[in-house]
């Protein structure tokens, strides 16, 4: 599967990032990833924020590449997870665990299973990992995104 080919099937649409989008979107990543790590939250919310920076970074890639999903179509969330690999070269095995805790994400909001310590200390390390994976490639691939204007 390629970008070309999601495009065509209505799972993205095609999109322009601007650099003060991805700057937004960039801050807001990092301070999810810092709320991830407030202790005082619950463990439920803390996987959120750890949760929603990693989807941020899936969207950042997607929008560097001239594309967004398409949020009116169900799976959004698993099409920027799995477009991962041909966005930013992410391997297949980061998105395999990505894909867990996207499958954790839903359990916990549409049928209230609660979140271990052990996944949330995991989110967290991939958000962070993500989150690094994501600034270095913006900064080598598509450095104008993060020239402030």
């Amino acid at each position: 599967m390629t970008l070309a080919n999601l495009l065509a099937i209505q799972r993205l649409q095609a999109f322009n990032a601007t650099a003060q989008g991805v700057q937004r979107l960039l801050a807001a990543a990092m301070r999810n990833l810092l709320d991830a790590k407030l202790a005082q939250l619950s463990a439920e919310n803390r996987f959120d924020a750890a949760y929603k920076c990693i989807m941020q970074c899936a969207m950042l890639g997607l929008w560097a590449q001239g594309y967004r999903t398409s949020t009116s179509q169900p799976g959004h969330h698993q099409t920027a997870l799995q477009a991962l690999p041909l966005t930013m070269g992410l391997s297949n095995n980061v998105v395999i665990v990505l894909d867990a805790l996207r499958k954790q994400r839903n359990l916990n909001d549409y049928e209230g299973d609660p979140v271990r310590d052990a996944v949330v200390t995991e989110c967290i390390t991939q958000a962070e990992a993500l989150l690094a994976h994501t600034r270095q490639f913006l900064h080598i691939q598509f450095p104008d995104l993060l020239v402030k204007s």
